[in-house]
């Protein structure tokens, strides 16, 4: 019998089984076409925007973002009605303040994954890929810390916010963890200067004479990496940049400017610490989970997250430091076009992502989705690519690999090439 699959032309039996795939399992074939696979081991050290930006700030909007009740508005496929901007573009009436900004951004709106479950979707968003059995995969700060080096002295090369812990150094050593900070009005808590003939350094002195005998005798990489990420605890608690995660520092008219939330709080933050020195910062936002009620909860959430994005890009602009800083707008996944006037369900093949600041284009949308929101229509870009681009962003190199300790090579965007289109 003759497989009516066969009828079809070879891009017609891939779309075929991969929209199959979604539809019934939440899943994702990537292409094998040569913009993703061929060659993509020959990526170059230089070129536009390689090394533009200085510090990265990622917006994580955790539980999946609705792009078309967002950045991809489909008229008739929503509640939000579809709104001009200061761009050829639009977005939703959810967003007034961003759309103020377009004219500053640039919008992804071919974003495609395999994974539409929260964990392993957030876990892949966040490392570029999937969990493999017992490795741990870095996130880009720590890739970066990696290739280029400590970014400050005293205070950490990277962060993370509204987290209140944290293993992004995946298998490179703990020296390379972010620093959590799990509420950003209280900053790192529990911690004072040390100067002087404080108690603490007397007791550290003590420490390191006891120790001094057994690292000698025993220098396991473990050891001087534990013995490292207590030294640089240390130096941080020594440091004249502690002001730096002290929000109080602060005018009240720059505070209520970011909004009053822990997200708008946590944005704030993210701008003191690149300021600061530190390279990377990551922010997280929860609430985008909307399978019910949606029109009520993003009439909720939207305000917040418009406040402080624009906020962030208002204030990085004033300060001079939008030019090479990149700001990241990320999420686990987008949701379903299906609206029946409660909710859109997980739909990883296909979100919209945005980027702004240090060389990427200005008022500019990179691919598209179809009518409906639902698929792809051109300029794919995977998450292997959007890491890369990020990682080219940073000046990082990307066909360099790094050995975890079970042996096994990884890049940056799993060897995936960056999307070079979104840069001037």
């Amino acid at each position: 019998m003759e497989d009516p699959l066969l009828k079809f032309d070879l891009a017609s039996r891939r779309q075929f089984v991969q929209r199959m795939a979604a539809t019934a399992f939440g899943l994702n074939i990537l292409t094998t076409g040569r913009s993703l696979a061929e060659d993509a081991d020959v990526i170059p050290t230089n070129g536009p925007g390689f090394g533009s930006a200085k510090r990265v700030i990622v917006l994580q909007l955790n539980g999946g973002m609705s792009h078309i009740d967002t950045f991809d508005p489909k008229k008739g496929n929503g509640p939000g009605r579809p709104i001009n901007t200061s761009a050829d573009f639009q977005v939703t009436e959810y967003l007034p303040e961003t759309a103020k900004l377009a004219n500053r951004l640039c919008v992804l709106r071919s974003m495609t994954a395999e994974v539409g479950v929260h964990g392993p979707a957030k876990y892949v968003m966040r490392t570029g890929y999937a969990g493999r059995g017992t490795v741990l995969h870095p996130n880009i700060g720590a890739w970066a810390q990696h290739y280029l080096g400590r970014s400050h002295a005293q205070i950490p090369s990277t962060a993370c916010i509204n987290r209140r812990s944290d293993r992004g150094n995946g298998f490179f050593s703990s020296s390379h963890a972010p620093l959590a900070i799990g509420e950003p009005n209280a900053g790192i808590g529990n911690i004072e200067a040390l100067t002087g003939d404080h108690l603490m350094l007397r007791r550290t002195q003590l420490l390191n004479a006891l120790d001094s005998d057994f690292r000698k005798r025993y220098p396991d990489k473990q050891v001087h990496a534990y013995n490292g990420f207590y030294d640089d605890a240390v130096a941080l608690m020594k440091s004249s940049e502690l002001d730096a995660f002290d929000l109080k520092q602060e005018s009240v008219s720059v505070r209520e400017s970011y909004g009053s939330s822990r997200f708008g709080q946590g944005c704030l933050l993210a701008r003191r610490l690149v300021q600061s020195g530190v390279r990377f910062v990551e922010v997280a936002h929860e609430g985008w989970d909307m399978h019910k009620n949606l029109e009520d909860d993003i009439v909720e959430l939207t305000p917040v997250f418009d406040q402080a994005f624009t906020a962030l890009l208002r204030d990085l602009e004033s300060q001079g430091m939008l030019d090479d800083t990149l700001v990241v707008v990320s999420t686990e996944f987008g949701r379903k076009p299906k609206f029946d006037g409660n909710g859109r369900g997980h739909h990883p093949v296909c979100f919209s992502t945005v980027l702004a600041g240090a060389g990427v284009k200005q008022g500019y949308v990179h691919g598209a989705s179809d009518d409906d929101g639902g698929y792809v229509d051109e300029d794919e870009v995977t998450i292997g690519n959007f890491h890369a681009t990020i990682g080219w962003a940073m000046g990082l190199p990307l066909s360099t690999e790094a050995v975890s300790p079970s042996g096994r090579p990884f890049t940056v965007g799993d060897k995936q090439k960056p999307v070079m289109n979104v840069f001037a």
